[in-house]
């Protein structure tokens, strides 16, 4: 909200303009300049957006420096020792953790909502079997707008509702059928009798022949990984969602964009170059090797999975993903994995190290979920699908909040031109 007793002084070419200042409910306060380019001309310059608040939201609160993560005000680590992803993912949709009949109906709903259109069959026999399976996300996503006509009007709340219930429903089928295909399994179809995690699993690895049944300490494990990877504030592929749909696209098509902007290394494939990472270092006696490249500054070796760009002190959904760790690294064991035994003994080594302790570059959410995928049996081509899968109820939150703003209005960034000024066009014999 604004504090009509804040306001910020800005003074350009000799003139000065007072600036709104709003004030938070949690975080710095926020200068408002949407009135600066028609007031003073100029624009501002802030690559990357990392000083710049693009919207207004009530969904998601970090605090790097604290390593706090609230959803609707709620820590994430009371969310995911005591509550579960569906339950999670009410509380982004609606604001308020549930009543128990309201929660019952709506697990309900996306439980009814699991089963994809038939003929999308065909279009995920369309691609190549090497495919990578966020290739085929990415497009399977987008098609959803042209299987479900009567969930595409972003101006019905109705239909709004509605989409959103598919996408999270459909996301671990859609997840599912593109790991297997890319393994050249058949598709697994969806259980209504299973919890969604457990739903997933299933669809993953079960096959024809034989009966397969979930362990409840890896579906347990899972529903961990879904809830605290379900939103993290404006990062990169949710302002992609939040951009897109300022446009007035479906609601598929924007997801989609969400999909395709976390395929980046740089984002939803951290825990991916965590476990490739470890597969470099290869042995556990070499560790201390790669710990002395890790601080040399001149060595490009960096530790993948240690320290966060936005957490300063420490992921809080870290220590939460390191108990889930240990107890399906504790079912599964680690004696037949190299890689499993590389990561318990690095970190062993890292927190044990002053020069991380004192860089506070302690392993994050992507060092513990990639070592939990790893020992499921998940391939690491995988990793960012999963994350993609958990991350939709976050976008689905932001694009809901988004569209029912009436400030809404189609993103337009800004540039700083470096590039040729008006100049004559020359034929092509003259130059």
């Amino acid at each position: 909200m604004t504090d009509s007793n804040k306001t910020a002084t800005l003074t350009v070419h000799g003139e000065t303009y007072e600036l709104p200042v709003h004030s938070p409910t949690a975080g710095p306060d926020v200068i408002d300049i949407r009135k600066l380019y028609s007031d003073a001309g100029v624009f501002t310059y802030d690559p990357g957006f990392t000083s710049t608040a693009s919207c207004d939201s009530t969904i998601t609160y970090i605090d790097g420096e604290k390593g706090e993560l609230l959803h609707r005000g709620y820590p994430i680590d009371q969310l995911a020792g005591k509550s579960h992803f569906l339950e999670v993912c009410y509380l982004l949709l609606y604001g308020e953790l549930p009543q128990a009949k309201d929660l019952e109906q709506f697990e309900t709903t996306i439980t009814r909502h699991t089963m994809l259109h038939e003929q999308m069959q065909y279009f995920y026999r369309g691609f190549r079997r090497d495919a990578h399976p966020m290739a085929i996300m990415v497009g399977v996503v987008g098609a959803m707008s042209a299987f479900y006509h009567d969930s595409t009007d972003v101006s019905d709340p109705h239909q709004r509702e509605v989409a959103s219930h598919r996408l999270i429903a459909k996301m671990p089928t859609i997840a599912a059928w593109a790991y297997k295909y890319h393994i050249g399994q058949p598709f697994v179809y969806p259980r209504n009798d299973l919890d969604y995690a457990s739903n997933f699993l299933r669809m993953c690895f079960a096959v024809p022949a034989e009966e397969y049944e979930v362990n409840p300490i890896l579906s347990r494990a899972m529903d961990r990984i879904l809830t605290l990877h379900a939103d993290h504030e404006q990062n990169a592929s949710t302002s992609t969602v939040r951009l897109a749909s300022s446009s007035g696209a479906n609601p598929f098509a924007c997801i989609a964009a969400g999909v395709a902007c976390l395929w980046g290394p740089a984002h939803g494939g951290a825990n991916q170059a965590c476990l490739e990472m470890l597969e470099e270092i290869g042995s556990v006696d070499r560790i201390p090797e790669y710990i002395d490249r890790a601080k040399d500054k001149n060595d490009p070796f960096r530790l993948m999975g240690f320290g966060h760009r936005v957490y300063k002190n420490f992921d809080p959904r870290a220590t939460v993903m390191k108990q889930s760790a240990d107890e399906v690294l504790e079912l599964l064991g680690v004696e037949n994995n190299p890689k499993l035994q590389v990561a318990k003994a690095l970190e062993k080594q890292a927190l044990e190290d002053p020069y991380f302790a004192e860089k506070k570059l302690f392993p994050n959410v992507d060092f513990y979920s990639g070592i939990i995928l790893e020992a499921m049996g998940f391939p690491t081509s995988m990793f960012t699908p999963i994350f993609a899968l958990s991350r939709t109820v976050g976008w689905v939150s932001q694009w809901k909040e988004m569209i029912a703003d009436p400030q809404n209005k189609i993103g337009r960034p800004r540039q700083l031109y470096l590039g040729e000024t008006n100049r004559d066009y020359v034929d092509i014999e003259n130059r």
